[in-house]
């Protein structure tokens, strides 16, 4: 008699939650005549390694809403045959997950299979029943009842689990911040796809638009993060439009990426927007050089190539004789340049802040090797951490802001006047402030990843 106090007692229906999946409240029927539990799963996909598969699908918790839906992940146990009541016989997948009901938590196997037609989301079977369990068919929830109304709640969104998400890397290169990206993300279970942008191509039409990589289409994933290289910056973010089209997450968007590479669309967008930068002119006729010069101010000078990148194609003018032979030169290359303002003060230190889902991660200050005025790293130059200062910080963010950029490396001088950007790129190497700062840039990136994509709770429909 004691026993049969102290066991669980069931009746013909309960609330159960699955906590590991990030479902607290389901109405489930309790089956003895089934041997398997079953879950309600649809867009059922798996993903991963072979040896270690995953598999992800989304679930409707509450019969009758599909406005309410919560995307789960869970390893693959194994994949059944499994036959349903009505006869039809079907390949399930099959996952281990908590079972939370009363007081009592278990470890129970779970078939993933399409109920919508069902009344229940989920079946409890009986290898999920534990031994002490007492099944009283007369009776319903002898259990304590929960409520569907806590899917309306943030606190579901809090203590959801860090489901696995798939992610493309648009990467042609296999350097430091690719390699980090990858490391990165499978340390925290996620699956990282590196995708050579130049090897995709594109179905455009309204209703199926695609995206194919080597003969296949590529699946669905949860967040793109591109790493465009400036050489394919025009096809690169056309692939990126497409997954835009697709409703992907990407992390920076295609027009973002564009207007950042377009050095003279960037310093344009940053002027609108009252963000100190050096003085910036911009002509195409060779007519304008004296007035050009003029605009900007006295030597000397910076002349740099729209299309420049790590330093190339940035020349210092130290008269104004030089100033006007580097720009003849550069028009008889037929090469479009911004001529700026030398920053004196700034004595060949610039630095970069490293902007991720609007706040400052890691700042470094970029210090010239030798008697070259340029900072960048990739040209021999040193970096430290560096603290900011509070203007510095705001021009950092605002100047993210402007290009919609999920990540940003933006580049500033230390003027005399407050804090002048230089450039805002969109793909910042991880390497140089990640050895400078000691911080995990990577991880950061997956910290904004992860809270952008995770489901939010849905809102309580009125009456």
């Amino acid at each position: 008699m004691d026993d049969q106090t102290d066991s669980l007692r069931l009746g013909w229906e309960e609330w159960v939650g699955l906590p590991g999946l990030g479902l607290p409240a389901l109405k489930a029927k309790v089956d003895t005549g089934a041997k398997t539990s079953a879950l309600h799963a649809f867009d059922i996909e798996t993903f991963g390694p072979a040896s270690k598969p995953r598999v992800r699908f989304a679930v409707h918790p509450v019969p009758g809403r599909t406005d309410i839906t919560i995307a789960c992940s869970a390893p693959v146990k194994d994949r059944r045959e499994v036959t349903s009541s009505n006869g039809e016989t079907e390949q399930r997948f099959v996952i281990e997950t908590d079972l939370a009901i009363g007081t009592s938590r278990e470890k129970v196997e779970v078939t993933l299979t399409d109920r919508t037609t069902m009344a229940y989301r989920m079946l409890l079977g009986r290898q999920a029943i534990q031994p002490d369990w007492v099944i009283t068919p007369a009776e319903s929830f002898c259990q304590p009842e929960l409520d569907y109304d806590v899917y309306h709640s943030a606190a579901v969104k809090a203590a959801a689990p860090n489901r696995a998400l798939r992610i493309a890397v648009l990467s042609r290169e296999n350097n430091y911040s690719t390699r980090r990206l990858v490391s990165e993300g499978e340390e925290r279970g996620h699956t990282i796809e590196v995708i050579d942008t130049t090897r995709c191509y594109m179905a455009i039409n309204a209703l199926a638009p695609e995206i194919h990589y080597d003969g296949k289409r590529l699946p669905r994933y949860d967040a793109v993060i591109p790493r465009i290289g400036a050489s394919v910056t025009a096809y690169g973010t056309a692939v990126l439009r497409q997954f835009e089209t697709l409703g992907t997450y990407c992390v920076n968007g295609s027009a973002g990426i564009t207007a950042s590479r377009d050095k003279l669309h960037a310093h344009q967008l940053l002027a609108r927007h009252k963000i100190g930068m050096p003085r910036t002119a911009f002509a195409a006729s060779p007519k304008d050089t004296d007035n050009l010069v003029g605009l900007v101010g006295t030597a000397p000078l910076i002349v740099k190539l729209l299309e420049s990148t790590q330093g190339k194609g940035v020349v210092l003018a130290e008269t104004k004789k030089a100033a006007q032979s580097v720009i003849d030169a550069f028009r008889g290359l037929r090469a479009n340049f911004l001529v700026q303002d030398f920053v004196k003060e700034a004595a060949g230190e610039d630095v970069r802040c490293l902007v991720i889902g609007g706040k400052v991660v890691a700042a470094m200050k970029r210090t010239a090797a030798g008697d070259d005025f340029r900072s960048n790293l990739h040209r021999g130059g040193s970096a430290v951490t560096v603290r900011i200062t509070r203007e510095e910080r705001e021009a950092a963010l605002r100047s993210a802001k402007v290009f919609g950029l999920g990540i940003a490396g933006v580049d500033l001088l230390r003027g005399s006047e407050g804090p002048k950007v230089l450039e805002v790129n969109s793909s910042p190497g991880f390497q140089g402030i990640e050895e400078a700062t000691g911080k995990n840039i990577a991880g950061h990136l997956y910290d904004a990843i992860e809270k952008k994509v995770r489901p939010t709770p849905a809102r309580k429909r009125k009456g």
